[in-house]
């Protein structure tokens, strides 16, 4: 698949750097006087949104909430987007599939549950031993990543904005320690995207199940381990019932980002103030989700601990070798095989390799230093 980067730009009619300018929590001029004065004048617009998520998450599915929300307020009720959670409308791993056959306009949905139609979508997520959550939005607003991105979702006509991040993920939740590589070998686990992919060259047996079936093919044990988000997510839905498990670092995605999926049509159909609405939206629900993540996670884990008898485990040194190993492997592999996957691979990898100097020489020293005193 070969990057159509000028076409996109002229169907998108805006790159990146016209999104960077908005900010995490800013928003286009248009749109901040316009909420002054009751909201922006236009036309009546009524769109429908899916998420991949039950409404019991509330910071995940409620991100599509805060979207519609904040833009409904934003236009004076001109633009409605109605929000519909996962299987009212769709299956939690369709939403892509639904934003491109116009059964809704838009998605909240991670680019990674549909690697099978583009490998590379895997980026607009988070990658096996990649970014972290700060560089992998500095990456998409102001390294060229979502313009690359939306150039692959050009192709299926959707254009996409993150919106949503739950910071880096745990490692999951198993109903028997994993002390071992081999232990590993032949576990049956629920884990998407690439990240899959790596468990399965580890031996595992993957399997990929929307939200609402998890709990159930763990407790029933169909599976016999699962990961999620992290603490307060996973709290919710109830996995240490069944698994006292909980396994640290979520390698397969240290820092995600999630995009609202839209519809290419239904997006150039908009007013241009109305676009700019929908853009400064999606960057302040970013930066309101992943400060809720950073505040909720800590103490749910804590009540996990303390109330519910959870055992944190660190994954095992040859566990992390062999992913770290194979996680490498793949991506070259992909790279090699694939000229669109190595467009975006080389920009992620080159972003990555000067953010990872600067962090090493600074970051890594206070944290390893601040952090061990607790």
């Amino acid at each position: 698949m070969t990057i159509k980067r000028r076409d996109f730009l002229k169907k998108a009619g805006t790159g990146a750097a016209g999104v960077a300018a908005l900010g995490a929590c800013g928003g286009g001029e248009t749109a901040v006087e316009g909420a002054g004065v009751g909201g922006i004048d236009g036309p009546r617009v009524s769109w429908r949104l899916a998420t991949s998520f039950p409404p019991s998450l509330d910071l995940l599915h409620g991100a599509g909430v805060r979207v519609g929300q904040r833009v409904e307020e934003l236009t004076g009720g001109n633009f409605t987007i109605r929000v519909y959670a996962a299987g009212e409308i769709v299956p939690p791993l369709q939403v892509m599939d639904a934003v491109m056959q116009g059964t809704v306009q838009c998605g909240v949905s991670p680019g990674y549950y549909y690697i099978g139609k583009n490998p590379a979508l895997a980026f607009d997520t988070a990658i096996p031993f990649g970014l972290s959550t700060r560089q992998q939005y500095s990456w998409m607003m102001h390294g060229g990543g979502l313009e690359l991105m939306n150039a692959i979702y050009s192709d299926f006509g959707i254009i996409s904005f993150p919106c949503n991040s739950t910071g880096g993920q745990m490692g999951g939740w198993f109903r028997e320690p994993v002390n071992s590589l081999s232990e590993l070998r032949g576990l049956r686990f629920r884990i998407p995207g690439i990240g899959g992919e790596i468990m399965s060259r580890l031996g595992v047996t993957v399997q990929n199940l929307g939200a609402p079936e998890i709990y159930p093919a763990l407790e029933r044990g169909a599976i016999d381990a699962t990961e999620w988000v992290g603490p307060y997510d996973d709290e919710k839905l109830g996995f240490y019932q069944v698994a006292k498990n909980y396994y640290y670092p979520g390698w397969w995605e240290p820092g995600v980002t999630m995009g609202l999926l839209i519809s290419l049509d239904a997006y150039n159909e908009l007013p241009p103030s109305y676009q700019e609405v929908l853009k400064s939206v999606c960057g302040e629900t970013f930066a309101d989700r992943l400060a809720a993540y950073d505040y909720h996670n800590p103490l749910a884990l804590q009540r996990l601990i303390n109330d519910q008898g959870v055992t944190l485990h660190g994954y095992s040194d040859d566990i992390m070798e062999a992913a770290w190993r194979e996680s490498n492997a793949y991506l070259e592999e992909q790279s090699a095989a694939d000229e669109g996957f190595r467009t975006v691979y080389e920009s992620y990898r080159d972003f990555r390799d000067r953010a990872w100097f600067y962090e090493r020489n600074n970051e890594l020293l206070y944290r390893t230093s601040a952090f061990n005193r607790v």
